[in-house]
């Protein structure tokens, strides 16, 4: 299940998301000079009448296209060439199109991931429906608490209505849930209405490890609590569409978080995941059925286009960085300034791959602990 979930979870992405470059770059005519799936050495491939050469390479780890104009496949530039070159040479030249062109190039294989993202949760509430309280009107009441529940420890009782964390509103169960699971560890002011009383009891979450059924550990917060069932309501296309674009925004805030929490030091870089820890889910998830691999890409989907869309040079954010700079300068930066900030992000990432992958290799099972 392995050696099939991480190909045929990564192609696909990958090649949905370099095919979104692609695409606008040829709506706005520059040429593209290859398509690849993978790195390495070229293991099929054509070239089409327009002169793109597509090919499938022999590292299945990523992918790009390469525009007229790149030096590499991270579409890094010739500085010294740009101004050089000849009108035949300009023509169909990435770099030589007008700066929204390029930020929009650049910015269509992010672009591809998140909407993969948000047609498969539309997909899953049009199908399904969404999540609601039998009881809406009950739903933020304490109904019963865990075995161990740090929440009754610190006073909570059946029958209390959480209407605040922390200054902010509760609303409904799931609020209670997105201001616990990612921060064990933190005390939280939870403002309850207990008949007449209104009171603010401190409560700090539970730092609570979890194991699924294979062997993976995920550090999350719990307080112990369980309020009325859910049931699910039938939605339209319509509403389908915002439910996935509001699930899809709590997963982003979620990232944010955990890697402000691994800056900082409230966790631990163990649980970053790189192209083996990928490989290993998309193998378990693969044998779970269809759906859990599907739902299980959505999330790489929206992972690869966060990473894509940090401001790291060479990668996409990267590039659309120096594009503001060159609005904001109404010119671009200098030849020196440029190569030297890219190659160093060329090292960045290849030094954060290197860490990831040893990471993934520790934490395999055959090395203990």
């Amino acid at each position: 299940m392995y050696l099939i979930g991480f190909p045929l979870l990564l192609g696909p992405l990958v090649t949905l998301h370099e095919l979104g470059h692609y695409l606008v770059g040829r709506w706005f005519g520059v040429k593209a000079e290859a398509f690849a799936v993978g790195f390495g050495k070229e293991l099929l491939g054509w070239t089409d009448k327009r002169g793109t050469r597509w090919k499938l390479c022999a590292l299945p780890l990523g992918g790009y296209v390469q525009f007229k104009g790149d030096m590499d496949p991270a579409s890094i530039p010739h500085p010294d060439q740009i101004e050089k070159a000849t009108p035949e040479e300009r023509d169909g030249s990435f770099h030589h199109a007008s700066l929204w062109k390029r930020a929009l190039i650049v910015f269509a294989g992010p672009a591809a991931n998140i909407l993969i993202t948000l047609a498969i949760f539309a997909s899953f509430f049009a199908f399904y429906g969404k999540p609601v309280a039998e009881d809406p009107n009950q739903t933020n009441i304490v109904r019963s608490f865990a075995e161990e529940s740090v929440a009754r420890d610190a006073g909570l009782r059946e029958g209390d209505r959480i209407v605040a964390i922390d200054g902010e509103q509760v609303i409904e169960f799931q609020d209670i849930q997105d201001r616990v699971l990612m921060y064990p560890g933190r005390t939280i002011e939870m403002q309850v209405e207990r008949g007449s009383e209104t009171l603010e009891i401190p409560v700090t979450i539970g730092d609570v490890t979890e194991t699924d059924q294979f062997g993976n550990e995920s550090r999350i917060g719990r307080i112990g609590v369980y309020s009325n069932g859910l049931a699910f309501e039938e939605v339209g296309i319509v509403e389908s569409m915002g439910l996935a674009v509001t699930q899809t925004g709590k997963l982003v805030d979620m990232m944010v978080t955990g890697i402000k929490q691994i800056i900082v030091g409230d966790r631990s870089v163990k649980e970053l995941g790189g192209p083996v820890t990928i490989g290993k889910f998309a193998g378990e998830q693969l044998s779970l059925g269809p759906l859990a691999f599907i739902n299980f890409a959505a999330l790489i989907s929206l992972n690869l286009a966060f990473i894509n869309l940090l401001p790291i040079p060479a990668l996409d954010g990267g590039h659309l960085a120096f594009y503001a700079a060159e609005a904001i300068r109404r010119k671009p930066l200098g030849p020196r300034s440029t190569e030297v900030a890219y190659r160093a992000g060329v090292a960045l990432v290849l030094a954060l791959m290197v860490f990831v992958t040893f990471i993934d290799i520790a934490k395999l099972p055959f090395f203990g602990n």
